[in-house]
């Protein structure tokens, strides 16, 4: 083929693309765009009740109400230490149950059917199953450790700040933990058998072939699904809502559950808007960090190749 045909071949390609992607993308700038834009302007203005909900032009006096701002920061290390742990046991479980459903074994595909249905139920709704299981009076929870002995009496799950967090991180691995595993499980399915056999043959074991060949090659797919459920979990709102409601004492009221409060709640359009930005801000660092590990990684990789 001529190159000139070629390159009109490309651009017509390139330009059908573009058209088939234009809807998602608008789509995408009124669900994502438009908020973050409209937060980000509001963000300068004072709207509350003393401003009879009119937009007043303050400049940056919400973020230096944000910088000062106490409860704002304790918010804030609830929903980082609620992260990091529960985003850490989901990559762990996740990896084993991965490493389970890439076996081959009768029922593997009834297993994986399952594993994957505490992800697709309404988080709502589990976290008002969960609220019933942690209930000190009739729940499950306190049954099974009163039968087994090791609680002389029923432990008020929800009523302490330890318990209830624990709670919360229980739940929130229980549902996000097969996201983890699916997306683990794929990239476990890109690995070359033959590599695995390949080193069998020099004498290495299961647990040898696990860190030499599955782990740095699965990296990449862990620091995705880990940025993944970084910001899923960060912004997480429902499952504390229903359960906890931010109680007790503000034990774990995370940083989407103080900005409802301060926009829907107090009215205070202006300094949630800018609470926004901020969370907003902080979630893009903490991607892009990520983002810049697996270039490194990938870099590093093919340099070596």
């Amino acid at each position: 083929m001529p190159p000139t045909k070629t390159r009109t071949l490309r651009s017509r390609e390139q330009w059908t693309g573009l058209y088939l992607i234009l809807p998602a993308v608008l789509v995408l700038l009124l669900v994502f765009a438009y908020p973050i834009g409209r937060s980000l302007w509001l963000g300068f203005f004072a709207q509350n009740l003393g401003t009879g909900l009119k937009p007043v032009f303050t400049g940056f006096d919400n973020y230096i109400r944000i910088a000062g701002d106490g409860h704002f920061w304790q918010t804030f290390w609830v929903t980082v230490r609620f992260t990091i742990i529960s985003v850490v046991l989901e990559l762990i479980l996740g990896m084993g149950i991965a490493l389970v459903l890439n076996e081959s074994f009768r029922g593997r595909n009834v297993l994986r059917t399952i594993a994957i249905i505490p992800w697709a139920l309404p988080t709502a709704l589990i976290a008002l199953g969960w609220r019933w299981i942690f209930n000190d009076q009739y729940g499950i929870a306190n049954d099974i450790l009163l039968r087994l002995g090791l609680a002389q009496d029923g432990v008020n799950w929800l009523g302490e700040p330890f318990t209830a967090t624990i709670a919360l991180i229980f739940a929130d691995v229980w549902k996000a933990t097969p996201f983890i595993s699916l997306l683990l499980l794929a990239g476990l399915q890109s690995i070359p058998g033959d590599l695995y056999e390949a080193y069998a043959l020099e004498g290495a074991n299961r647990w040898q072939s696990f860190w030499r060949i599955t782990l740095p090659m699965l990296l990449p797919q862990i620091i995705i699904a880990a940025l993944f459920r970084f910001a899923q979990a960060f912004g997480i709102f429902d499952l504390v809502q229903v359960m906890t409601g931010g109680g007790p004492g503000g034990a774990t009221e995370v940083v989407a559950l103080y900005i409802y409060s301060n926009a829907m709640r107090y009215l205070d359009f202006g300094y949630g808007s800018a609470l926004i930005v901020v969370t907003f801000l902080l979630l893009v660092i903490a991607v892009a960090l990520g983002s810049s590990l697996i270039i490194r990684y990938r870099s590093r990789t093919s340099g070596a190749l």
